[in-house]
């Protein structure tokens, strides 16, 4: 059976520990390898989102940085049923309480936030401040800050893939996109057809990323050059209008994906793909296509009853 149109970009998902999460519009699965070999599935219908609550927000230049905060808000709940998929089932692991976990959690989340404040915003400033005194002009360092930029997140991303534990979840992210490419490409949802596609996804969070970066160095380079008291903040409040911005691009670009224009468009994140993938295994694969599998199949049962006709009421 063939995937309609619309199938094509309905699905998405993200690597866990261990797994893989799968999604649609009303459901998400998360698989994962348990350290005994057996595969578990847990499936739920996604709990209604921002823009499920709000649908006046559902607008173009406007609904993309809701369905951002809903996808985090999914994908650390993902991440957290993954780890603890480990922990219950491996022996030397000793058991961790909720709020312990909870606050793990939130100390890790507010950390990396420090973490990519510094990088992003901090570290470029000051390496570019100094140019100021050999008479650089606002709007050239403002590139150079932009081009730092992106220079440190392809280091940082490239740095840490090389990390034992994160190329296994790299290569969930390729078995991710191997599955969701099966879909999309042969309308089949199987190991064999997974392992036939390519690694790389247009939709993917990396073309997101690389892609805020490009766009916010010419957003930035004209804003001036006021102290970084002010850039910085003011920097960090454009973000979501930019990231709003680049999933529009995103979403036209994954929908006329070979198109000459949205080839050129996602070429750059399709590319740094090499960095944040890796080649699965079959067992990685297999995880992969079980999410998918299972989100199919609730989501297609789901229209399947809303496609069935009511019957005729007795006389």
């Amino acid at each position: 059976m063939s995937a309609s149109k619309p199938a094509y970009w309905r699905y998405g998902g993200q690597a866990v520990i261990e797994g893989v999460m799968m999604r649609s519009p009303r459901y998400f699965a998360i698989a994962c390898r348990k350290p005994d070999g057996d595969i578990i599935v847990h499936a739920e219908p996604i709990a209604q989102t921002i823009l499920g609550k709000l649908q006046f927000l559902n607008r173009p230049l406007l609904r993309g940085i809701f369905m951002l905060v809903d996808a985090l808000a999914l994908g650390v709940k993902s991440l957290h049923f993954s780890s603890q998929v480990q922990i219950q089932n491996d022996p030397e692991i000793k058991p961790v309480s909720k709020p312990v976990q909870e606050i793990a959690i939130g100390a890790s989340a507010l950390g990396g936030f420090a973490i990519g404040i510094f990088l992003f915003f901090v570290l470029p400033t000051l390496l570019t401040d100094w140019l100021s005194r050999e008479g650089w002009g606002s709007v050239a360092r403002n590139m150079i800050d932009g081009g730092l930029r992106i220079t440190v997140f392809l280091l940082y991303v490239g740095l840490i893939g090389l990390m034992p534990e994160i190329r296994r979840v790299f290569q969930y992210h390729g078995a991710e996109h191997k599955a969701i490419n099966a879909l999309e490409e042969e309308g089949e949802v199987s190991t064999a057809a997974a392992r036939r596609q390519t690694r790389l996804h247009p939709r993917c969070g990396t073309s997101f990323v690389l892609l805020v970066l490009i766009i916010s160095i010419f957003v930035f380079a004209f804003l001036g050059r006021p102290p970084a008291y002010i850039r910085i903040p003011m920097h960090l409040a454009l973000l979501p209008v930019i990231a709003s911005l680049t999933y529009e691009i995103i979403r036209l670009a994954g929908m006329y994906k070979g198109g000459f224009l949205a080839r050129v468009l996602l070429a750059p994140g399709l590319w740094t793909q090499y960095l944040t993938t890796r080649e699965p295994s079959d067992d990685q694969i297999e995880v992969a296509v079980a999410a998918l599998q299972r989100v199919r199949e609730l989501e297609e049962g789901v229209e399947a009853d809303a496609a069935t006709p009511a019957p005729a009421a007795n006389p």
